[in-house]
């Protein structure tokens, strides 16, 4: 068997010596499992809330090559702390053949497994988020007090000690003159030339460009606009350009710009590569039309059978019914107290299940022990050999290794208690099931497939195999998941 590593670290509190254990640790798994490691992938100082990591991408693009088949990492967090990515991207490497290990979580094949596995990304996915969370809280302090919160400092101001905005005496008269030029009749090409010319450059070093100076010319920040998500307070920045000037310019560029282009909406379908047609198995797809009478917009979900004119005659369904029945079926499952404690149960049964190498460590520092009390026995009574002493040494160092394998592996194992499941599930039932970015977060957690036939059946293929139903339309009205407009099932007239 062949394979890769891969190591990676984000924050401030982790350093190169983070990636040499990573690398240590999933090196020994390797050795003991007899995995040759082919090569390893490091990202430093990168998120795993992202994708966007060089060598995470190569190693993604590599595993089409053929050239190794596990993908080792010390912990399920390294490669993603984002359950669509770990989801998308586990896909992609599975049909390279190519499977994700962890080096420190004892994860089986079995359908515990696969519980396991999804409730530690799932807790991975909830540490980020609360970490984002208590960040934020932070930053709205500073927020609060007006002081700077990080990123790209605009020309013309500088931070002092305390983190407070204050105008660069260097810088801001140029941005003064850049407005007021502009204001006159200046072109942005214009604009641009005479701020290169008097050498001012962004704080990266670089020129001034268009789209500098067009971001420059839009800043509120200019005006004395304190801004941070909601926050927004007047006057809490020295302000550089009066506020007449700055309306004449917003007003110039409004006049000048071009009529955008009419592009077609492209609007996420949440259900892609999980909803299967009913007659064909084959996958239904997003598609949108306009209707004849109203000009509005329509999408829907079309098998690809019909779609290629293979010979389906499955009906389309629109997005919005099925996304909502989607989601009333999860919220059933969410809020299901019942549900949750049979989790909570079997998180705890598999936590205990999971890790054999700890049970095994254990009986061999007990033997070991035993060895010991026996040899001490044998001296007390007489019985000495040239070799009980090497013996002695060799059992008190055995004892020592027994030890520190044994504290390691209780620190590595995964420590998902019935606890954390409750809380976890708390926190789901607390989002906005209205909120796009929660409903892809709720479906991709707990959707694993959904077939719909015409008869009016559907079923749910959920990641917890004991919340999967097959349903009909009216046992779904009866239980208060979708309302009795069956009509959705059809596409724009």
């Amino acid at each position: 068997m062949t394979g890769v590593i891969y190591a990676r670290y984000s924050s401030d509190n982790q350093r190169e010596e983070s990636i040499e254990g990573q690398l240590r640790e999933c090196k020994a798994f390797a050795e003991k499992n007899g995995i040759q490691i082919v090569g390893t992938y490091i990202d430093r100082a990168l998120s795993a809330k992202t994708d966007n990591r060089p060598d995470f991408q190569r190693m993604i693009k590599d595993s089409g090559n053929g050239l190794f088949d596990t993908v080792l990492v010390w912990k399920l967090d390294r490669f993603a702390r984002n359950r669509y990515d770990s989801a998308h991207y586990k896909t992609t490497l599975r049909k390279n053949g190519v499977k994700v290990i962890s080096a420190t979580e004892i994860i089986s094949d079995t359908a515990e497994g696969v519980l396991l596995e999804s409730l530690l990304e799932g807790m991975a996915e909830y540490y980020s988020a609360d970490l984002a969370e208590k960040v934020i809280r932070g930053l709205t302090e500073n927020a609060l007090k007006c002081k700077y919160n990080g990123g790209t400092l605009p020309i013309g101001y500088t931070v002092d000690s305390e983190q407070f905005f204050q105008v660069d005496p260097l810088t801001a008269p140029a941005v003064l003159q850049a407005f007021k030029s502009y204001a006159e009749g200046a072109s942005m090409q214009e604009v641009t030339d005479q701020l290169n010319i008097k050498g001012i450059r962004t704080k990266r070093g670089g020129k001034i460009s268009i789209n500098s100076v067009t971001r420059m010319l839009h800043n509120r920040k200019y005006i004395g606009e304190y801004k941070y998500r909601d926050i927004v307070q007047q006057g809490g920045i020295p302000a550089i350009v009066p506020q007449d000037l700055f309306d004449r310019v917003q007003e110039r560029m409004a006049a000048n710009k071009k009529a955008p282009a009419k592009h077609k909406a492209e609007d996420e379908y949440l259900l892609t590569t999980k909803l299967f047609c009913g007659k064909c198995q084959c996958l239904m797809v997003g598609e949108s039309g306009t209707s004849h009478m109203k000009k509005k917009v329509h999408r829907y979900y079309k098998c690809v059978s019909v779609k290629n004119h293979k010979g389906c005659d499955k009906k389309t369904v629109r997005k919005e019914w099925i996304e909502d029945a989607t989601i009333a079926f999860i919220r059933k499952i969410v809020f299901d107290d019942d549900l949750v404690a049979m989790l909570c149960e079997t998180a705890t049964k598999v936590q205990n299940q999971a890790n054999t190498t700890l049970p095994l460590l254990k009986k061999q520092y007990g033997d070991t022990l035993k060895s010991i009390d026996n040899l001490l026995n044998a001296i007390q009574q007489g019985i000495l050999t040239p070799s009980t002493k090497q013996r002695m040494e060799d059992l008190e160092q055995q004892k020592t290794e027994l030890s520190i394998q044994i504290i390691k592996e209780e620190m590595t194992k995964p420590t998902i208690s019935a606890e954390d499941v409750e809380a976890y599930f708390n926190r789901l039932r607390k989002l906005n099931f209205k909120r796009h970015d929660h409903r892809r977060r709720l479906i991709d957690t707990f959707i694993n497939k959904i077939i719909l036939w015409d008869d009016g059946r559907i079923y749910f293929g959920c990641n917890y195999k004991d919340c999967s139903r097959e349903m009909t339309f009216a046992e779904l009205e009866e239980a208060g998941i979708l309302g009795s407009d069956i009509r959705a099932l059809g596409a724009p007239a």
